[in-house]
Order: C-alpha cells, then sequence, then structure tokens
C-alpha cells in the first residue's frame, strides 16, 4: 500500500469488508478489497442523476439507489426539476462516512432537509413501495449486472426487478442504471418492460467510459 494512504475506517458490512482509505486529498471506498469509487472525479455520478432528471415528469420524486460518496445526492439537489429526493443505502457505516469525513466532499448532501434517507436494501424497499410511488428510480449500487456487490442484487436487473421498478414509477417515469461496463443483456431485458430504451457512454477521462441505461415507464 502506498505511503500516503490512511485507513479511515475498517468495517465488516452487510456485504462484507468495507473500508474508506484517504489517499492524499481525496478518499476511496473498497469492498472486500475491490475499489468501488472515489473522490477524484464524479461526472458521471453527476450526470447519472442529471440524465435521469432531465427525462423524467416535473417536478418529480427521485430515488437514489446507493449513496457512494454522495456525488449523485449532491448533483440531484442542484437539478430544478428533482422536487423530492429519497436515499436508500443499507450500509451504515456508508451513511456515517456521509455525514462525516465525506460531507466536506458532497457539500454535507446527506444532511441536507429536503433528502429522506432510508436504511436499507434497495431491493427490499423498491419491493414495498407503492404502485406510481416515483418519476426516477437510479440505481447504482453495484458495478452493473455482471459485477455485483453482493448476489442478492441480480434481482434488480432480472425480470423481476425490472417488473418492481415499472410498477414504483408513475406513467412517464424514468429508470436510470449506472454501469461500469456495456450490458447487452440489460438492454435487452428493459426494452421488454420499458419504453424508449437508451444506452448512454459516461466519459471518465480515463480507461473505458462508464455506460448508462435508461428507459420509460409506461404512459396512459
Amino acid at each position: 500500500m502506498d505511503l500516503d494512504v490512511v485507513v479511515v475506517e475498517r468495517v465488516a458490512g452487510l456485504c462484507g469488508e468495507l473500508v474508506l482509505l484517504r489517499r492524499g486529498a481525496h478518499h476511496e471506498i473498497v469492498a472486500n478489497g475491490t475499489f468501488l469509487m472515489d473522490t477524484r472525479g464524479g461526472a458521471s455520478e453527476r450526470l447519472h442523476v442529471g440524465v435521469a432528471a432531465d427525462r423524467m415528469p416535473a417536478p418529480g420524486r427521485m430515488l437514489i439507489g446507493g449513496l457512494g460518496v454522495g456525488f449523485s445526492l449532491a448533483a440531484a439537489l442542484t437539478h430544478p426539476g428533482v422536487g423530492e429526493l429519497h436515499v436508500v443505502e443499507r450500509e451504515p457505516a456508508v451513511l456515517r462516512w456521509n455525514r462525516g469525513p465525506l460531507a466536506p466532499v458532497n457539500g454535507g448532501a446527506v444532511l441536507d432537509p429536503r433528502v429522506q434517507v432510508h436504511e436499507a436494501d434497495v431491493v427490499d424497499w423498491l419491493d414495498r413501495a407503492a404502485p406510481g410511488s416515483l418519476d426516477a428510480i437510479c440505481l447504482d449500487v453495484d458495478n452493473g449486472p455482471e459485477w455485483l456487490l453482493t448476489p442478492g442484487n441480480a434481482r434488480l436487473y432480472g425480470h423481476d426487478g425490472l417488473r418492481t421498478a415499472a410498477r414504483v414509477l408513475a406513467p412517464g417515469g424514468v429508470l436510470a442504471v449506472w454501469c461500469a461496463a456495456p450490458s447487452p443483456g440489460l438492454v435487452a431485458r428493459m426494452g421488454e418492460h420499458f419504453s424508449d430504451v437508451d444506452v448512454l457512454e459516461l466519459s471518465v477521462g480515463r480507461g473505458e467510459p462508464d455506460v448508462l441505461v435508461t428507459g420509460h415507464a409506461a404512459a396512459y
């Protein structure tokens, strides 16, 4: 490990070992030894919620599944089309880090009074959500269907999970799924449950672009 890397906290999370690292001026979150995200950029995370907010009915009710370092939430708070915000994050440590060492880099987004935080698994939360109760669902809980943080998340990207998302979205609502690589299978499955399925490449400034898959719930 580099000499300038400091372990801020190491915990046993629901998905296994979670570590918050500080590397120079930036923080990183690592799960089971695999890099998840850091505070160096965040452009694709911001674009994720921006694209969803642009395409959903306004003023919209948005769910962000997966808090990460808080960049998506911070961007959603600045978008004029977002009227109500829900964050679903199952890892208590990630919530605590966003209220503590990560707050300065995301503007204390999780502390904003407009934000309703739900400490829950997004799979279970969506199963219990009322029909038509959201206008956008932004999922960033894995690096995509082919790179799951935990096996249980597979349901989000299968037919059952997509049917659930379509039920929870109001007519014209948007499902936006962030992926670290192309996922043709997800695109094909979304095409069976959503209209206007689109794939956008999100430049990250290094390496291959991230990918955002979006689709609209049926309008009546």
